[in-house]
């Protein structure tokens, strides 16, 4: 009843996994309204207390009150059989969780290669979904970096879908959680000036293109960028120096001290000369 957003997987990026038969008590009501979805659809869901945390709610995280009906906007990514392997998801070794990541990515490769970008990005977030918080955190040393040689791909390559849709915002997002741990990586910051340029925000892009130049002082399209960027500035300056110039007119013409000729300077003078004596003569009366 109040409205209170309890927890958003989408603005963090981490994608719940629901085992359907298998799930929480707490996740009951959302299980059932989940199994009757198809891949990629959204759908909102009024899910009553009985089906959701309760009589007694939950006040760890989430926070959620006693006896509270919840709404759950879910966009379902894509099904898949519980047991990839021969094993749970849960009960996967690490070589196994990031060999199946890598499989899921290949996949998705090949539908971008298709152009089929919807169905190559629900590959990706397949993928990723394996790397959540709690998988990468127990990693160090070589499986932190299979693991990231998995997962830093499938963030580029959906930053590359969402480009490709004009979704330039959640670019941003995929290529800033790429240079969060590896501030050097040409393609996110590529994709990622890309993405500011064509929000208008050329400071931003200017910053991620002058930073790839020092790294790729050879590449031809980083050199473009910059010059695009530039150009554009020039153009936004004119347009701005048109429409200022229509709100306040044109300049004032300057008014110069008109130059007198001798003979009007005499003639001046004559007239000046007549009316004093003419003034005197008066007095005199």
């Amino acid at each position: 009843m109040t409205m209170h957003k309890f927890e958003d997987t989408f603005q963090e990026l981490q994608p719940m996994e629901l085992v359907l038969g298998h799930e929480k008590p707490v996740h009951r009501g959302l299980a059932i309204g989940v199994a009757s979805m198809k891949a990629g659809e959204s759908a909102l869901f009024h899910v009553g207390w009985e089906l959701g945390y309760g009589e007694e709610g939950n006040f760890s995280f989430p926070n959620v009150p006693p006896k509270a009906d919840l709404i759950y906007e879910v966009n379902l990514i894509g099904f898949e059989d519980a047991k990839e392997g021969g094993k749970p998801r849960s009960q996967m070794t690490v070589e196994e969780r990031i060999n199946a990541a890598d499989r899921r990515r290949a996949e998705g490769n090949q539908l971008f290669k298709d152009d089929k970008i919807e169905a190559a990005m629900q590959q990706y977030e397949m993928a990723l979904s394996y790397m959540n918080d709690d998988f990468m955190f127990q990693l160090f040393g070589k499986y932190k970096d299979l693991a990231d040689a998995v997962k830093h791909p499938c963030h580029l390559n959906m930053a590359a879908c969402m480009l490709r849709l004009n979704r330039h915002e959640e670019a941003i997002m995929q290529c800033t959680m790429v240079l969060q741990e590896n501030g050097n990586n040409v393609k996110a910051l590529y994709r990622r000036g890309k993405a500011r340029a064509a929000l208008n925000r050329t400071d931003e892009a200017r910053e991620d293109f002058k930073k790839l130049q020092k790294l790729t002082p050879e590449d031809k399209n980083v050199a473009r960028e910059l010059r695009l960027l530039s150009e554009h500035d020039k153009q936004l300056y004119l347009k701005q120096k048109e429409l200022y110039k229509g709100i306040f007119g044109p300049p004032a013409k300057e008014i110069r001290p008109q130059t007198l000729h001798w003979y009007q300077a005499l003639w001046n003078w004559l007239v000046r000369k007549v009316g004093f004596l003419f003034r005197w003569s008066e007095k005199d009366d």
